[in-house]
């Protein structure tokens, strides 16, 4: 059975405010219902496991198709409540992990080590590396055994400088995907703000921002398939 891996955050908050934030919910959403259009399973994993929040303000992007998995029992517990945590994952398991995004995992994806392993297993498997909007944080920082980085001389995107201006938050997030991803030698690309855009380079397969998860799912499904 073909299986995908989905990387959920733990984040309540932006750090050093009151202000809530958490998982933005359309970017699991909606890739879990290409995924079950194309008959792929899903497991869902967090850094602590267990509960994962959503950022509010993504409640106010839906679409029926993110309300129809939102409101989905199975969803709700898997994903949200009872989410695993990254020692209960056996990465032999599935064919592509995928890093949701949500300015909560600027916090607790890029140093997380145990899911940095697993992304690394997945890859070296010939599995597929994924990641959209700010979930990109989740790839910035994976080295490979010779202490290389995952993403050096690799064209990825994420969520960029504009549009975290756009967005009001470049004051508090803790860095900048663009700055750190160029540092790690790899090549951002990106298109205007928040237009659909995802890119494929090998086995990472990353989109630009929260209206980019059909496009990443569009070339990742046929790789799943093929």
């Amino acid at each position: 059975m073909t299986k995908v891996l989905v990387v959920l955050t733990n984040t309540t908050r932006y750090q050093h405010t009151d202000e809530p934030t958490g998982l933005w919910l359309g970017e699991a959403a909606e890739f879990v219902d290409a995924m079950q259009q194309a008959n792929i399973a899903v497991d869902y994993v967090s850094p602590k496991g267990g509960f994962v929040p959503l950022d509010p303000r993504s409640m106010k992007y839906t679409n029926p198709a993110i309300m129809k998995i939102y409101e989905d029992h199975d969803f709700q517990e898997r994903a949200l409540t009872a989410s695993l945590r990254p020692e209960q994952v056996n990465p032999a398991e599935y064919d592509a992990i995928y890093f949701t995004g949500g300015h909560g995992v600027m916090w607790d994806f890029p140093d997380n080590q145990a899911l940095q392993a697993i992304a690394l297993a997945i890859y070296q498997h010939q599995g597929y590396v994924t990641s959209v909007c700010h979930g990109v944080a989740g790839l910035l920082n994976i080295k490979d055994q010779a202490g290389q980085y995952l993403i050096a001389g690799k064209k990825i995107t994420g969520f960029t400088h504009a549009e975290e201006i756009l967005a009001g938050k470049q004051k508090v997030v803790p860095f900048l995907n663009k700055t750190v991803a160029n540092k790690h030698n790899a090549h951002f690309v990106q298109k205007r703000a928040y237009k659909s855009f995802a890119v494929q380079d090998g086995q990472l397969i990353t989109g630009q921002n929260p209206f980019s998860v059909k496009a990443l799912t569009d070339l990742l499904v046929p790789q799943l398939k093929h």
